[in-house]
C-alpha cells in the first residue's frame, strides 16, 4: 500500500492509499481519482517526504490494512444504501431542498456531477463521496 498525498484544481488536499505508484497510475489515467471535496477530477500529487521504518513495530501488518479498509468501505456503503433514501440523479435537488427546509428531513444518497457537488459545498450543503462498490470478482481480468 502506498499512502499519496494529493489535491485537486481547487487546491483541496486530500490524501488517498493505492496499492501501487502504478495502480495510481492507472486510476488516475481513467479519471477515477477524484477530489472529495469538490469532486474534481483534476488531481495531482503532491511532495510528501518518504516514511521511514522505525524502532517500533506496526500495529497492523500492510496486507492486513488493504483488506480491513476495504471491508470498511464495504460496511460503510451497505449502511448507507440499507438507511438512507436512494434519490438517484436528482441528489444535488434533494440535498438542496432538505438543507433549505422545503423537502423531508432525511438522510439520503445517489449521483452528483462534479459541479453540482462544487456547488452544494460552496453553499454550505455537507455531501461526502460514497465508497466505491468493490470491484465483482467475477469480472477480474
Amino acid at each position: 500500500m502506498i499512502r499519496y498525498a494529493l489535491s485537486c484544481a481547487a487546491d483541496h488536499p486530500f490524501e488517498a492509499w493505492f496499492s501501487s505508484s502504478s495502480d495510481y497510475d492507472d486510476q488516475a489515467a481513467r479519471g477515477l481519482v477524484e477530489c472529495p471535496f469538490c469532486g474534481s477530477r483534476e488531481v495531482a500529487k503532491q511532495i510528501m517526504a518518504p516514511a521511514v521504518a522505525g524502532t517500533k513495530k506496526r500495529a497492523v501488518p500492510d496486507a492486513p490494512l488493504q483488506t480491513l479498509m476495504s471491508d470498511m468501505a464495504k460496511k460503510v456503503r451497505a449502511h448507507v444504501e440499507a438507511n438512507f433514501d436512494y434519490v438517484g440523479d436528482t441528489f444535488a435537488r434533494e440535498a438542496r431542498a432538505i438543507h433549505e427546509g422545503t423537502s423531508e428531513a432525511r438522510e439520503i444518497y445517489g449521483e452528483a456531477t462534479p459541479q453540482e457537488v462544487r456547488a452544494l459545498k460552496e453553499d454550505g450543503i455537507p455531501c461526502a463521496p460514497l465508497p466505491a462498490p468493490p470491484p465483482d470478482p467475477s469480472k477480474a481480468h
